[in-house]
């Protein structure tokens, strides 16, 4: 009896699932912490190691790019379909600090399988998720009898992610015209559970800022002085108590200008997911919810911006009492931002909205740390919907909606590429991203395999009827 597409997809990942994880320990073990300069050469060698490998998958294009800091690589496999959409697949190869001592089972770059789990710094985050797409192209080719993939596949997996991609939209907007795409799939994100399969449709953007307010030219007796000047640290407390409303709404004016609201569709797809608030409440290791009146903690999360106190300080902070009025104070805030919010928008209107709070007399600096802009992709783009039919014929069920609450560079390749930002990852919860004892489910991993393998025809059939 001749196998279904489905089972020979299987068939070839299981036969090739024993080489496929030893190669996958061999990069893990290379020790490529971006944070750690003692271990730039060890980024650089992870980096190396990846060309390679991807050289050895089929890629007939693979490079390392160099940066002011760590190395990215860039790989490409062109379709021999003239009418072949091209994708770009992003993710990192550098991997957070790691120690036997900060209490891992085992030590964190000499991987280890227990009970069908991977073991090992990188392992979900984000080497594992990396890593799946060159089998999944090879099984992809092997179970279609393509010599190339259905679509132009590219790889730019990056180097400096856990140290803040301080140098990746400078390479991005460097390489544009090789990194040009009709989509980009980010491979550097996660599922609900286990046994709920996801797809992650957007990040929230980032503003960052750091008030500092001068009052005295030094320190002050509060006897002599005290209520005839202006006092820095009231003018902080002032500040932060006047950033939202009694609904807990942030209080800045056009700080809510361009956000796109949440569909009906969208919050009824949210609330199927199954959410436990005090499971949640247990690993925030918070007491209550808080947040925006007449929305739930996922849509708090997920699709409204917010401002946040980082931050708050100055003044006397010795054992003990110092009647003074302090010279200085200062408040760090940051926002998350949702589709539709311009970060340069937002700088401008909190500049304005902090420097009306200030009273007379107290001198303040606003600075700005650098900002990441919101992606979002509409639930009925068509490469989205070709993510959610693979990664449903691989996990045989439904897929459900996600948002990621945090924010990161993907962004900077919509921004720069005027792409669609899709979200492909397999990871979970319990994996442990930046913890002891980072792990990886292989099961769930392989899933992430037979998902890529599927992906690209459904990208190339689909494509062309799209809007």
């Amino acid at each position: 009896m001749s196998q279904t597409p489905d089972s020979a997809v299987r068939t070839y990942i299981e036969q090739h699932r024993a080489a496929f994880l030893d190669d996958l320990a061999e990069w893990l073990r290379i020790p490529s912490v971006s944070a750690q300069p003692d271990h730039a050469p060890d980024v650089r060698r992870s980096a190396d190691w990846l060309a390679a490998k991807l050289k050895e998958t089929g890629f007939p294009t693979t490079e390392v790019w160099p940066t002011p800091g760590a190395p990215a690589v860039f790989a490409e496999w062109p379709s021999d379909d003239p009418a072949a959409p091209t994708v770009l697949v992003y993710g990192h190869h550098d991997v957070q600090p790691a120690a036997r001592e900060d209490g891992w089972d085992s030590e964190p770059f000499e991987p280890v399988v227990r009970e069908g789990r991977l073991y090992a710094r990188g392992a979900a985050d984000d080497k594992g998720q990396v890593f799946f797409h060159t089998l999944g192209v090879r099984t992809h080719l092997a179970t279609t009898g393509r010599t190339t993939p259905a679509v132009n596949l590219k790889l730019l997996v990056e180097g400096e992610e856990e140290s803040g991609s301080p140098h990746f939209r400078a390479l991005v907007e460097e390489h544009a015209e090789r990194l040009a795409a009709d989509a980009v799939i980010v491979s550097d994100t996660g599922m609900w559970a286990e046994d709920t399969p996801t797809v992650c449709t957007g990040m929230r953007g980032l503003a960052e800022c750091e008030i500092r307010l001068y009052g005295p030219d030094q320190d002050i007796h509060s006897g002599s002085f005290g209520g005839a000047v202006p006092n820095p640290a009231t003018a902080a407390a002032r500040l932060v108590a006047a950033l939202h409303d009694e609904h807990a709404r942030v209080a800045i004016p056009g700080f809510y200008d361009g956000v796109v609201e949440l569909t009906d569709r969208e919050r009824e797809l949210f609330a199927e997911l199954p959410f436990d608030e005090a499971r949640w409440l247990r690993t925030a290791k918070s007491h209550a919810t808080h947040g925006e009146a007449g929305l739930t903690t996922l849509e708090r999360i997920w699709a409204r911006p917010t401002a946040e106190v980082n931050g708050i300080g100055g003044g006397y902070q010795g054992p003990g009492s110092k009647t003074i009025i302090p010279s200085s104070a200062m408040v760090k805030l940051s926002f998350r931002l949702v589709a539709g919010q311009d970060p340069e928008h937002i700088e401008k209107a909190v500049h304005a909205w902090a420097t009306d709070q200030v009273p007379a007399g107290i001198r303040s600096e606003i600075a700005f740390t650098g900002a990441t802009r919101p992606c979002l992709t509409p639930l009925d783009h068509p490469a989205l919907q070709s993510v959610v039919r693979a990664m449903g014929r691989a996990f045989e069920g439904p897929v459900r909606f996600t948002r990621e609450g945090g924010s990161g560079p993907a962004a900077d390749l919509q921004d720069v590429l005027a792409a669609p930002v899709l979200f492909l990852g397999i990871s979970v919860p319990s994996d442990g991203w930046h913890a002891p004892n980072e792990k990886v489910e292989l099961d769930l991993l392989l899933k992430g395999v037979e998902t890529t393998a599927y992906l690209w025809g459904d990208l190339a059939e689909n494509w062309r009827h799209a809007p």
